[in-house]
């Protein structure tokens, strides 16, 4: 095989890829991917030997993290060099403290061009670990990581940071250059929960004091006659300073899949170009990024690769990266990233061809939830809503994932669903209507806002008076694709809940022993069929 990777929901055969992958990744991108991960073990050990983690190691060691989540970079000469990178950073460390002795492989080695790192990589990708058990917590635990530094770099953008998250970072990728027992290896994974939970934190501060808390938005999905930029993925400052450089230029902004709840911050409701959002989920972009006829900015991940017919007109910015698509450069000081290519090009090409009419209802994030917390209480204790459903999580290609449009539509009508992330695309156009005024499908915002159903569920508690959180009438049906829902899924177990379904699959990282921990030890059960699933999770 030529690469093996099984860390998203679409492993090839739910066992993983291993030509090139279901993503779009080609095989060397996965190999190169594997090295940069192995780069950062390297930098974790000397690091923990030093008895220091820089800002320049958290840093990277962020970046490596990040750049590859699924559908995030596909690009080899910018792994290349970010490996090199790594590899000058490893070793500053060891020259500054004066690390030597029996050193783990990851901090000894050292290349200098494509094919050295290929061959290296063929070493130490994840099937490298022969005992599957440990390979399974061991690739759960980084995956969980990737999660973390997602999270950890959006706050960074923002100017907030922890460096607690940073030091477990270290502490849990050198912890897979060990030989630990299989408990060690269970507590570091739930360590992970804890770390996401200060992650999603700290990021929940950075969105809501940058940019207020979100509001209950009504989105328009229609279209207007002038020219626009289509703007993808998660990152706000970047949002924020595109609207800023198109305002007054006739050029209208859209959000398109995950970008969606930046509509319902109050900071962004000023511009008067910021139109609404456009399309759906990330994975219809080759359909749906040929009929916005203008510009699309790709912000950090979710990118597919795309079709000839519009790749002249993609931009990355961020960790994101394709060959053959133009980056934006990255910020140089306190100044702005440069979108002037986007609103030229913008102004020369037709306005979006309309796919759609109406609006859709959003942003109840935390706060906008405890506003209204009176009326959900009494709507609870009269037996108008009888249960919440947490439907956060993933969307994705396969034909499964049709289950969660049936699931929300055979739901009772005395349910609410509470949803952050794109999974929200399978239902979120429903016509599912509402409680005594509640709607019936609560959008915390993105997947990066899964915080707020934490918070939502702990205020609940504290409402009802109850100690522990599995006794609210909540229950959660989630679906997952890439490492962030894996992140969010091992917060949720950190925080206490059990009993959780997810799907369309379970992961084919997990190994059936570790999946018999997560049963006995959580309740963690996979999706069946829409009818039994209701009867198991409503009655």
């Amino acid at each position: 095989m030529s690469m093996f990777c099984y860390q998203c929901q679409e492993a090839k055969g739910n066992t993983g890829c291993t030509t090139n992958g279901i993503c779009g990744k080609k095989g060397d991108t996965a190999v190169l991917q594997d090295l940069l991960i192995y780069v950062a073990k390297g930098i974790s050990v000397v690091s923990e030997l030093a008895g220091h983690v820089s800002q320049e190691a958290s840093h990277f060691i962020t970046k490596a993290l990040f750049t590859t989540v699924t559908n995030v970079n596909f690009d080899d000469d910018n792994l290349v060099g970010i490996i090199k990178q790594g590899i000058a950073i490893r070793d500053g460390i060891k020259a500054e403290f004066k690390i030597t002795g029996d050193l783990h492989d990851s901090a000894l080695w050292a290349a200098d061009s494509k094919d050295e790192f290929m061959n290296k990589a063929a070493e130490i990708g994840v099937l490298s670990t022969d005992n599957e058990d440990v390979r399974s917590l061991r690739e759960l635990l980084v995956y969980g990581l990737k999660g973390v530094a997602a999270y950890a770099d959006h706050a960074f953008v923002l100017g907030v940071e922890d460096q607690t998250i940073y030091d477990f970072m270290v502490e849990g990728l050198a912890s897979t250059t060990k030989d630990l027992s299989v408990d060690q290896m269970i507590d570091l994974v739930m360590k992970t929960g804890e770390a996401a939970v200060t992650a999603m934190s700290i990021l929940d501060k950075a969105n809501t004091s940058t940019y207020g808390n979100p509001e209950i938005t009504e989105v328009n999905i229609g279209v207007r006659n002038n020219p626009g930029i289509l703007i993808s993925g998660h990152d706000l400052k970047d949002m924020e300073e595109l609207l800023e450089q198109t305002q007054g230029t006739g050029v209208d902004v859209y959000t398109h899949g995950e970008m969606l709840p930046a509509n319902y911050y109050p900071a962004f409701k000023k511009y008067d170009n910021f139109v609404g959002n456009y399309g759906n989920s990330w994975w219809l972009q080759d359909k749906e990024f040929d009929s916005f006829n203008g510009p699309i900015l790709m912000t950090t991940n979710c990118i597919v690769p795309p079709k000839q017919s519009y790749i002249g007109r993609l931009f990355t910015t961020g960790n994101a990266a394709f060959p053959g698509v133009k980056d934006i450069g990255d910020r140089v000081g306190n100044g702005s990233k440069d979108f002037s290519e986007l609103i030229t090009m913008a102004k020369t090409l037709p306005a979006p061809t309309e796919i759609e009419t109406g609006s859709i209802v959003g942003g109840f994030a935390h706060e906008q939830v405890f506003a209204l917390a009176d009326k959900v209480v009494d709507a609870v204790k009269s037996g108008a809503i009888k249960k919440f459903i947490v439907m956060a999580g993933c969307d994705g290609r396969h034909n499964s994932r049709d289950y969660y449009t049936d699931f929300a539509n055979a739901l009772p009508e005395d349910t609410v669903i509470l949803t952050a992330g794109c999974a929200k695309f399978r239902y979120n156009k429903l016509n599912l209507g509402d409680i005594g005024g509640i709607p019936r499908v609560l959008d915390a915002g993105q997947c990066n806002d899964s915080y707020s159903l934490a918070l939502i569920a702990l205020k609940l508690k504290e409402v009802f008076g109850l100690d522990d959180i599995n006794e609210l009438p909540i229950v959660y049906n989630i679906a997952w694709y890439e490492q962030k829902a894996v992140t969010v899924l091992l917060a949720l177990l950190y925080l206490g809940v059990k009993d959780i379904h997810l799907g369309p699959t379970l992961p084919a990282f997990l190994s059936p022993t570790v999946v018999n921990v997560l049963v006995e030890n959580f309740g963690i059960a996979g999706i069946g069929t829409v009818e039994d699933d209701i009867k198991t999770l409503i009655s």
